[in-house]
């Protein structure tokens, strides 16, 4: 749930409404405990007209705030547009998510609600009979004070508008967002990597999903009780991140020893409650999804109809980093045990090959021809061969490697000597050498 809060707009500017709110029907009671019977106010500051000056500047600041509002929504609107068409649908996620956007709506909606507030306690002295006008003054002037507040804060989200908007930016963003899952969800680097967990011989029983979506997040506390209580051992079949299809498998049981056959209904309700599955991906615990959405911008900017190889070098420069960071740590399956010590669950995870793959595939496929991209992938190859443990990649390094030269040698002017050049270079980064012949040697 908390995660879901964090992935959407609307929440900081409903919490700023609810305060506004607040302030709007406390303001004006201290007021009234601050004035005297005179009428006189004891803040020399605060606001000395009468009502209608006051009906008149709060009712000019809820119509300019209302219509502030809708312009920032309509700027955030565009951006979204741009941001999903130009580099990736994925970044949406990102973009919505920001801090600033979501504080300075949250800003413009409690000023404009603030002041409506604020409003229905003006009074003029033919209001009703008997009665005295009333003028929360102090509470005016919060409500200008506010206005001037969301003014500076529209020019803040101008600029940071505009600074969004640049592909370098959305790639840091998204580097970011890669880095703290990363911290979060697995050991440090050089870590050693635990032991394979030991399944139970035989072949596990299926157990099929009940609805569709992507896995987003797993109750590892409630799943390992409920094998528990079931006497079995659980491996999903899936790994966070990955599209769960209703009625295929989604687990495997196995009936340890000392208990006797599981009921499979039993199980699968227990699955359904411990997986979450979302309509789309979440970075909160997919380690491979940042990747995806580098990946896409880097396979967006190579398109015929973008055609924009310096993105995908800079997109191919932040993958080269991100894969880095994970090949670098332990990327094995996780078991989960009960207090008992016994193995009651087991995790898949995404390994190191796999991820090579998905950063490779795509930009290699599409870029034919664009020798400076040919060039980068060279170079994240021999980055990645320096930072994976001695003998974790080697093969598919030098299988990718092997595809990079020969659609360089048949789609470029590359010559013969750079592209052996950049074999050399692999090999000698997986032996642990790293030449300082200068950058730009070799072509890569």
């Amino acid at each position: 749930m908390l995660a879901r809060l964090r992935s959407a707009l609307w929440p900081i500017p409903v919490l700023g409404v609810v305060i506004a709110i607040g302030l709007g029907i406390g303001m004006p009671a201290l007021d009234s405990a601050l004035e005297g019977g005179n009428g006189e106010h004891p803040l020399t500051f605060a606001f000395g007209g009468g009502p209608s000056a006051a009906r008149d500047l709060l009712a000019a600041i809820a119509g300019s705030l209302i219509s502030v509002t809708g312009l920032t929504f309509s700027l955030t609107i565009v951006a979204l547009q741009l941001g999903s068409s130009q580099y990736s649908p994925r970044l949406l996620q990102t973009f919505v998510t920001d801090r600033v956007v979501q504080l300075t709506l949250a800003q413009l909606v409690a000023t404009f609600v603030y002041a409506l507030t604020v409003l229905r306690t003006v009074r003029t002295e033919d209001a009703a009979v008997g009665s005295d006008a009333v003028v929360p003054r102090l509470s005016i002037t919060v409500g200008y004070l506010m206005t001037l507040g969301s003014v500076v804060a529209l020019l803040l989200f101008l600029g940071h508008l505009a600074r969004s908007l640049r592909v370098e930016t959305m790639l840091r963003d998204v580097h970011d967002e890669a880095s703290r899952t990363i911290d979060r969800e697995l050991p440090g680097a050089g870590s050693p990597p635990e032991p394979p967990p030991e399944v139970p011989v035989g072949a596990g029983r299926p157990v099929v999903a009940a609805s569709s979506g992507f896995l987003v997040d797993v109750d590892e506390a409630a799943l390992v009780a409920a094998a528990r209580r079931y006497g079995v051992l659980v491996r999903l079949a899936v790994r966070i991140g990955d599209s769960v299809v209703a009625g295929t498998p989604v687990a495997h049981v196995w009936p340890l020893p000392e208990q006797g056959a599981a009921d499979l209904d039993e199980v699968a309700g227990a699955l359904a409650d411990g997986l979450r599955l979302g309509f789309e991906r979440s970075p909160e615990r997919d380690v491979a999804y940042s990747l995806r959405k580098v990946v896409d911008i880097a396979a967006r900017a190579l398109s015929p109809g973008i055609n924009d190889p310096t993105t995908a070098v800079h997109a191919l420069s932040h993958a080269s980093a991100i894969l880095g960071d994970l090949v670098e740590r332990p990327l094995t399956a996780v078991a989960h045990s009960h207090d008992d010590g016994v193995v009651r669950l087991v995790v898949p995870q995404w390994t190191a090959a796999a991820l090579l793959e998905l950063v490779v595939e795509e930009p290699l496929q599409f870029a034919d021809g664009q020798p400076a991209v040919l060039r980068r992938l060279a170079a994240l190859l021999r980055e990645v061969a320096w930072r994976a443990p001695r003998g974790l990649l080697d093969d598919a390094l030098h299988r990718h490697l092997s595809d990079l030269t020969a659609l360089a040698g048949e789609t470029t002017r590359v010559p013969p000597a750079e592209l052996s050049a950049w074999e050399t270079r692999l090999d000698r980064a997986l032996a642990g050498l790293w030449p300082s012949d200068g950058p730009g040697a070799g072509g890569v």
